[in-house]
């Protein structure tokens, strides 16, 4: 068939369509006569005629791009979507976020030639039920990246134990976010149509298809439209195609502000695409946002006695250290091992390699002849002592974390009971534990060649004791130096019979084994934060902190711990101290404190990264009346309500380092949208810290107002939420801070 001919044979008329039908009937009667002349002995038949077809209907206007099935996830749909973040080795692992958590996504979204596209983030449950929907905005329009910031669920408090978590709990597990393409039909008809307008071009035309394109956007199921909403859009429809109204006019009614913002909220989606799902692991509270607060219970309410030997302290006694964490505002108190000490090879003060007679020995040198991981060590308290200390910690609101060592003294049971789980040297004694140059002779490591599944069902069994006892977190010593299957098995047999439980990793290792630790089901990560200290180090830390690693490997800055004392803390004194409290509280959404750290005890042990009169080998009699000499405590105390009261400090994913002219000075800023705080209205966080403990330091720092949505022909009006005081920003502000006067602001946007 030549091309004229293909030509005229399409499309179909109705006149055409009338012809071919009455045709058919005719042709379909004269056969039926001559079939019942020639049979008249038959009972005659009738038979049906064939129903006409009917011309395809011409689309008056464009046509509506069509959504394409995909049948497989590599398919393209009529729009494409590619790039999501965040990945992980191709999705194997799921994103981790805390439940209400703010965080991004992102996509690479586009369609062919000029026409625009959209895009939307569709949050899902595991049943494909959507559960929310959020806008994302081209923030690179060259190479086509869309974002969103989005949240599953709300953010909660509630801890396990208390009324109403049974809603919570119902929130986590696995959700799906899905980002879907979409032609912008609304767009793309406005961008043409005000040309047209003004200059004059096929103007009627266009506002017609613009009238059309409304009405059907307010008969758009997808667009989710109220019944004003509707009645918003046919309005507009009507005026823009009422030919007695000048071109601008009808223009201008479909253009107002309400529409902008249904186009914003609720669009008309055409050739609606979806994306493969990925999938996200929502978690529970403390997941992401917490704050630590670490003390030796042998330490809380030890004394002299008359003859000026030290009487240690006790769960019983300990209890006033859940009252100081409460009044400082923290909501998690991590204990040390509390499990009876070993006696051979004890250590004695500073780690020396023997032990005085009333040395009390390192509580990570575990198990004797009174038990191993599964005992309260007499010299502590029973069982029945450390329920109530759960308890009492429940009370106050506080979640306790118990340190998990999994190593054993020469003395613990399973060197007998289990001799197969320990390395055994060609002279056939155990190898004890080192890593050189430091060597633990009183610690037996586990060999987990043997009896690995034996290892983990031992360890499954007693995690499952504590937490029946009142624990909800385990910070595990030392993970790295064990199999990371061997972790996510346990990991996920104790989350599978006790959900609520978390796991933080003291790992302080290479990169790759501290996100395989995480991929492998620990909550939070101890980090290299100790030792940045500089502003280049300090910038680049946050944002690897709080960039996409942060869906897997949740950092916890510590300023210090039993094990560290970074030269920092020892060479600046009290404004150190503040220095690295304000940005371990606001540099992660999750932070933790070592007691003492409020008394300024920063005293090096010669030759080594840690404190003198380690509290590890030895009990600490601490005058807590002597913390309000310093502030310290006042501020971890005012860290943690400003942590409390805005949301803007419990996401991973919402910092950005400010541009700041001085070397000693590091400024940032963290911000959540309105739609996503809970309270319906912006929450934005300002930094600013002087790194220097000795000498003042001034410096410009520089916000891009329209990249937080700031106005730009007014001033920000800011309060210091340290000091009550309030200020003005713009584009460059000038900060001062001095070690002796402030050594941080941290400032929040007032509304005016």
């Amino acid at each position: 068939m030549n091309e004229a001919t293909s030509s005229s044979a399409t499309p179909r008329t109705k006149a055409t369509a009338k012809t071919t039908a009455k045709a058919a009937a005719t042709k379909t009667t004269r056969t039926a006569a001559k079939s019942t002349a020639k049979t008249t002995t038959k009972k005659p038949t009738t038979k049906r005629t064939s129903k006409p077809k009917t011309a395809t209907k011409r689309t008056v206007g464009e046509t509506p791009a069509p959504i394409i099935n995909r049948t497989s996830p590599e398919q393209f749909g009529r729009v494409n979507v590619l790039d999501i973040t965040p990945s992980a080795e191709n999705g194997l692992y799921p994103a981790r976020v805390e439940l209400g958590e703010a965080f991004k996504v992102t996509a690479q979204v586009f369609i062919e030639g000029r026409t625009k596209a959209g895009a939307t983030v569709s949050v899902r449950n595991t049943r494909g039920t959507e559960k929310g929907r959020f806008p994302m905005i081209c923030t690179n329009p060259g190479l086509d990246r869309w974002e969103a910031m989005v949240k599953i669920g709300d953010h909660s408090d509630l801890k396990p134990w208390e009324d109403g978590y049974a809603d919570v709990k119902k929130q986590l597990g696995e959700w799906h976010i899905v980002v879907e393409g979409w032609e912008d039909t609304y767009a793309s008809w406005l961008h043409d149509a005000q040309i047209k307008v003004e200059v004059g071009d096929d103007a009627e035309n266009a506002l017609e298809s613009g009238a059309q394109l409304l009405e059907r956007w307010a008969g758009a199921r997808d667009s989710k439209l109220t019944a004003d909403d509707k009645k918003t859009l046919r309005e507009a429809a009507k005026t823009v195609a009422d030919k007695s109204l000048d071109a601008t006019a009808r223009l201008a009614a479909a253009t107002t502000d309400a529409i902008a913002s249904l186009h914003e909220t609720n669009p008309l989606r055409d050739g609606l695409s979806a994306s493969n799902p990925q999938r996200f692991r929502v978690e529970r509270p403390k997941s992401s946002f917490a704050a630590w607060y670490q003390f030796f219970p042998r330490s809380e309410g030890a004394y002299f006695d008359a003859d000026g030997k030290i009487v240690q302290g006790t769960l019983k006694t300990a209890l006033s250290g859940l009252d100081r964490a409460k009044a400082e505002g923290f909501d998690i108190v991590y204990l040390p091992p509390i499990f009876p000490i070993g006696v051979t090879n004890r250590k004695g003060r500073n780690n020396s390699l023997v032990a005085g007679p009333f040395d009390p020995g390192s509580p990570f040198g575990i198990g004797s002849e009174l038990g191993g991981h599964d005992t309260v060590d007499p010299l502590l308290g029973t069982m029945d002592d450390f329920k109530a200390f759960c308890d009492y910690a429940h009370k106050l609101g506080i979640e306790v974390a118990l340190d998990f060592a999994l190593q054993c003294s020469p003395d613990h049971p399973w060197v007998k009971q289990h001799p197969n789980w320990f390395r055994t040297k060609p002279d056939g004694t155990i190898a004890f534990a080192e890593n050189p140059p430091k060597k633990y002779q009183d610690i037996y490591p586990i060999d987990f060649n043997a009896d690995m599944e034996g290892i983990e069902a031992e360890v499954e069994r007693i995690m499952d004791l504590w937490v029946k006892a009142g624990v909800t977190i385990f910070r595990v010593d030392n993970p790295h130096t064990k199999p990371v299957r061997f972790w996510q098995d346990v990991i996920a047999a104790v989350t599978k019979k006790h959900p609520e439980t978390l796991f933080l990793a003291e790992a302080f290792t290479r990169p790759g084994m501290m996100r395989a630790l995480s991929y492998a089901g620990f909550t939070q990560s101890h980090c290299y934060f100790p030792w940045r200290n500089t502003k280049e180090e300090l910038e680049e830390y946050l944002e690897e902190t709080n960039g996409d690693g942060g869906f897997y490997q949740h950092n916890t800055f510590w300023p210090s711990t039993p094990d560290i004392m970074t030269a920092y803390l020892r060479d600046n004194g009290i404004a150190g101290h503040a220095v690295r409290a304000v940005l371990a509280a606001m540099g992660s959404p999750s932070w933790g404190i070592y007691n003492g750290y409020e008394l300024i005890e920063n005293k090096q042990r010669p030759g080594f990264e840690e404190q003198i009169d380690n509290e590890k080998y030895e009990v600490k009699v601490r005058d807590w009346d002597e913390a309000d000499k310093y502030g310290i405590s006042e501020l971890l105390t005012s860290l943690n309500k400003i942590r409390s009261e805005h949301p803007a400090c419990r996401s991973y994913h919402n910092l950005h380092v400010l541009p700041s002219d001085d070397a000693g000075v590091v400024a940032f800023l963290r911000q959540t949208p309105a739609e996503l705080t809970g309270t319906g209205k912006p929450d934005t966080v300002i930094v600013v810290v002087n790194l220097d403990g000795h000498n003042a330091h001034q410096s410009i720092v520089h916000i891009e107002l329209p990249d937080f949505g700031f106005a730009t022909d007014k001033p920000l009006k800011v309060r210091d939420e340290l000091t009550g005081r309030e200020f003005e920003w713009s584009w460059d502000n000038y900060v001062s801070l001095a070690p002796w006067a402030d050594v941080a602001h941290v400032l929040t946007v007032v509304e005016d």
